[in-house]
């Protein structure tokens, strides 16, 4: 389940994916699987060739892109979703979701 973002972000997110961006979006999560983290930062990307190389050049398995219809993206969490959102220079999603606290 997803929280602490405005429909108008997520279809931001959405249409830089759609048109081959590497796109991030970070939001509040709630999932049993992962009881200790409370955000998840997606990288999304229509061009799945394009974000294979991505997670590949962080040192991210692309096994795990997730293939939803039109939006693949690859799940950030804990402190890669920190180093990730630090090299990117994403501060606003860093201290919206208090990430650099942890």
């Amino acid at each position: 389940m997803a929280f602490g973002i405005t429909r108008a972000e997520m279809n931001a997110w959405k249409t830089k994916v759609a048109q081959g961006e590497i796109a991030f979006i970070t939001h509040y999560w709630l999932d049993p699987r992962f009881p200790s983290m409370k955000t998840v930062t997606k990288v999304g990307c229509s061009d799945l060739a394009k974000l294979t190389r991505w997670c590949v050049s962080n040192g991210l398995n692309p096994q795990y892109i997730h293939h939803r219809s039109e939006y693949p993206h690859f799940d950030l969490l804990g402190s890669k979703q920190r180093e990730i959102l630090r090299k990117e220079k994403l501060w606003e999603q860093l201290e919206r979701f208090r990430l650099d606290e942890q």
